[in-house]
């Protein structure tokens, strides 16, 4: 996963002055929405919802927005719309593994968009399960380096993080990737903000078991690929098992 970490952190960074800005701040509003819905619009008793509002916070989406999207999910003003997940499963170049996974209130338009993203940019789509069991569900919690109080180190975080459940922490350069068990995502997160430690973001995420090396070449491809993807309306996440160098990612 070490190669898509390393794109998701580059990417967020990009994302404070890129113009994909309203792409971007869509699909968070449609996730604080979709974590209301399903979980009440209440965040302190609604985890999801939490760390949902969390991550639209730190991209910089409007307040006013954020509200109005918990209020339409939660149904406390009548509005929204009623979203499905939707997984699709594929193969990108050089045979990396894609797991895609739409939020759609149009599943016809979903698959078509996802299918004309795949084909466009050399990637095919597969069966349902031909690729899901190379993933497994984790949390993922993403901690910069730099804190308030200067840089945080490894050692650091898995002192905060160990007894809550956390499974490894992987160093990404400019941050940190904290994995545990999906069902200790808000442990582990609860005991880095005792520890007085910001994160970036903290989701349950399709982390690989298997990687596939890829060269600069490769990892272009790639790349192209989960942009495109990212492009589509319907699409929310994309998952991908490549790996590559750090060189190679500075290359990109």
């Amino acid at each position: 996963m070490a190669g898509h970490s390393k794109w998701a952190t580059t990417k967020h960074k990009k994302a404070a002055i890129d113009a994909k800005r309203g792409k971007l701040f869509a699909k968070l509003i449609k996730n604080i929405e979709v974590a209301a819905r399903t979980g009440g619009p209440d965040p302190d008793g609604n985890p999801t919802l939490y760390d949902a509002i969390q991550k639209a916070k730190k991209q910089s989406v409007p307040n006013d927005n954020i509200d109005r999207a918990v209020k339409r999910g939660g149904g406390l003003d009548g509005g929204g719309v009623d979203y499905s997940t939707i997984m699709y499963e594929g193969y990108g170049p050089h045979g990396v593994a894609f797991l895609i996974e739409c939020l759609t209130d149009n599943k016809n338009r979903a698959a078509m968009e996802v299918r004309t993203a795949m084909t466009r940019n050399g990637g095919t789509m597969a069966d349902p399960g031909s690729v899901s069991y190379m993933f497994s569900r984790k949390g993922v919690i993403i901690v910069p380096a730099e804190q308030e109080g200067g840089r945080t180190s490894e050692d650091d975080i898995l002192m905060a993080v160990l007894d809550a459940g956390a499974e490894e922490v992987n160093d990404l350069g400019d941050s940190f990737e904290v994995v545990c068990e999906a069902g200790d995502l808000v442990a582990v997160r609860t005991a880095l903000q005792e520890a007085g430690l910001d994160y970036d973001s903290a989701d349950a995420s399709f982390v690989p078991s298997v990687n596939v090396e890829v060269d600069a070449d490769g990892a272009a491809k790639v790349v192209r690929l989960i942009e495109a993807l990212e492009d589509c309306d319907d699409v929310q996440n994309v998952y991908a098992n490549f790996d590559a160098s750090d060189e190679v990612m500075a290359q990109l």
